[in-house]
């Protein structure tokens, strides 16, 4: 059986994704918190559901930029993670994620989390292939969109300066540097 072509373009709202799963005492780290390998890897799963979504393929994560973690979350809590394919190259899309955790015995609910995802759709050889454009069915979308280009731009400008500033880097002039850190040269 053929498989149907995919549409030339998807609206926003076709790839959003919403993973919601109980913190439990295993996912503790020895703080007492849940451990961050926890979330990202919630993280990594609702990226790829919400790309693969939109590109009707498989998609591997190729970076993540931004994880900060704000707040701390508590066992017990429901964690919820928003995604949506906020970008569109020709085979990578870049998948914007809020996270939230709410105490269910409050109603206390906190932002923990914003990150971006990276991911390009794959064939079924493993080789990067062409996903569907972008709809952007309103302003918010809009504005995510055009985001993504000034993130991607600034990422690609902070690489060439730190490259160019490590290609420079010539130790012996820069250990003026290390007078106020903790530090000590033994060689």
């Amino acid at each position: 059986m053929a498989s149907s072509p995919l549409p030339d373009f998807r609206p926003v709202s076709y790839s959003r994704v919403t993973l919601t799963e109980l913190m439990i005492p295993s996912y503790a780290n020895f703080g007492g918190k849940i451990h961050g390998g926890i979330l990202l890897s919630l993280m990594d799963k609702v990226a790829y559901a919400a790309a693969s979504k939109h590109a009707g393929t498989y998609c591997v994560t190729v970076s993540v930029d931004g994880v900060n973690f704000l707040q701390p979350v508590e066992v017990g809590e429901l964690v919820s993670l928003l995604a949506s394919v906020n970008y569109v190259g020709r085979t990578s899309l870049l998948v914007g994620i809020k996270v939230i955790a709410e105490d269910v015995r409050t109603g206390t609910v906190k932002h923990t989390n914003t990150s971006y995802f990276t991911m390009v759709a794959k064939d079924d050889t493993g080789k990067p292939t062409v996903v569907p454009g972008l709809s952007l069915e309103s302003t918010e979308d809009t504005r995510r969109f055009l985001e993504a280009i000034k993130r991607r731009e600034f990422n690609a400008q902070h690489r060439r300066e730190f490259d160019n500033a490590l290609t420079a880097l010539a130790v012996e002039q820069q250990l003026y540097l290390l007078d106020n850190e903790r530090c000590r040269i033994t060689y």
